[in-house]
């Protein structure tokens, strides 16, 4: 256990968010049918935005300042999903994708001081939301390919949990994660 007996709360993060991102691009490629959405919307207010919330708040008592933003903003980017689609909020959603593309990108750039999977995640995540984003701008086609895109990176999110759940347990890599691109300038 890291940090005073508080557990790593990535696994949880990013299984919330790898399983809910999975079944929502699946409706978004055309795989699952528009009706799936309610499954989806139970997902993205418990699975993808409580717990993953909740993954931020333990990384901030971790000090992992990048788990904590991450975590806590897509905990509340998944519980902002729900309440537009619960409320049928239709305008502006290009922008709302599009911003959210934008802090991904920036914490793409975190993570090449971190692991390639996590790297991976977050590449295929910001192209995601801006394929959706044109998506929503009138071009369907383009929103379907950012549905593949996006149930790639979900199902990313789900390697990555699964690594960081078996290695840690097993006490040695049983999934690799890769090293990271780029050296951190922080001590050891």
């Amino acid at each position: 256990m890291a940090n005073g007996g508080i557990a790593n709360p990535a696994p949880l993060g990013l299984a919330g968010f790898g399983l809910t991102t999975v079944l929502l691009s699946l409706v978004n490629a055309g795989v699952l049918p528009s009706g799936a959405m309610g499954m989806v919307l139970a997902l993205a207010i418990i699975y993808g935005g409580t717990c993953q919330l909740l993954a931020g708040m333990w990384a901030f008592r971790e000090g992992n300042t990048f788990a904590a933003t991450a975590f806590s903003s897509y905990g509340a980017f998944w519980i902002s999903f729900y309440l537009l689609n619960h409320f049928n909020a239709s305008a502006g959603i290009g922008a709302y994708l599009i911003f959210w593309g934008l802090i991904t990108f920036y914490l793409w750039f975190g993570t090449f001081y971190m692991n390639r999977a996590l790297f991976l995640v977050f590449l295929t995540l910001w192209v995601t939301f801006v394929l959706l984003a044109i998506g929503e701008w009138g071009a369907s086609n383009v929103g379907h390919i950012g549905g593949w895109v996006g149930l790639l990176c979900g199902l990313l999110a789900l390697y990555t949990s699964a690594a960081e759940v078996l290695n840690e347990t097993a006490g040695r890599v049983i999934l690799p994660i890769g090293k990271p691109m780029a050296r951190s300038g922080r001590a050891a």
